[in-house]
């Protein structure tokens, strides 16, 4: 199996370390990352200007090949899958995040992001991610077991698998939710607050969220927040 993976942390993510260290069992791996922190970066894709790509020799998982890249997380599976890669992928994997990518947030993660340009070029395609928490003891419980599952999960075009590993120890952990809908839903309803006021009548604005994470029935936000590992089906753009 030809397996690609990145992420929205940056190349040295831990998350990202582990991921690969995961998937080496099933099949060839290649790394392609963004050099830095793209949190948040959607599914936006370079196009006014060129996207450094530079081989990574140490990227501290032996036997795979690794690039880092000046993009974002899309643009690491476009240029990774159309250009690096000497086949494309069968399966496109993005995470492990460090923050949860579940219910509204979905919209803004270039953990997602990446997913979903995976799902676009129709590659099967599967987005990890936990709690911001040092704590990894879930994730790394049910990681093996997690991507497991997902490979063998049958998903039409544009569609992703979406897993949330939950925040504490694994003591605190539930068990699994799977088939968790989307929730309407957020972790934090964003606010801007004023961080500095700008001598030329400007100011600058910081964004301030307010924990409001109430989620319903079935869902990611819900399952989350009570404990459980959640696992879904977000569709892209069909």
């Amino acid at each position: 199996m030809r397996i690609l993976i990145t992420n929205d942390d940056g190349i040295m993510a831990d998350g990202i370390i582990r991921l690969t260290e995961a998937a080496l069992k099933y099949g060839d791996v290649w790394v392609v990352a963004p050099e830095s922190q793209r949190s948040a970066a959607s599914h936006a894709i370079t196009l006014r200007d060129p996207i450094d790509v530079f081989p990574y020799p140490n990227f501290p998982v032996k036997g795979v090949t690794a690039w880092s890249c000046s993009g974002t997380p899309a643009d690491c599976v476009r240029v990774g899958s159309l250009n690096l890669m000497p086949e494309r992928p069968e399966v496109v994997l993005s995470g492990i995040n460090y923050g949860y990518n579940a219910a509204t947030d979905i919209q803004y993660s270039g953990t997602l992001g990446a997913a979903f340009e995976a799902a676009f070029q129709g590659y099967h395609a599967i987005a990890f991610s936990e709690s911001a928490d040092p704590c990894h003891e879930t994730a790394d419980r049910y990681l093996d077991e997690m991507l497991r599952e997902a490979l063998d999960v049958k998903l039409d075009y544009g569609q992703v698998v979406n897993i949330n590993f939950p925040h504490g120890s694994l003591d605190d952990c539930k068990g699994i939710k799977r088939g968790c809908s989307v929730s309407r839903g957020m972790f934090y309803k964003d606010r801007y607050k004023q961080a500095r006021q700008r001598e030329d009548g400007g100011f600058e604005l910081m964004v301030d969220g307010i924990w409001t994470a109430v989620g319903e029935d079935g869902t990611d936000l819900k399952a989350i927040i009570d404990g459980y590992v959640a696992v879904g089906i977000v569709n892209n753009i069909k």
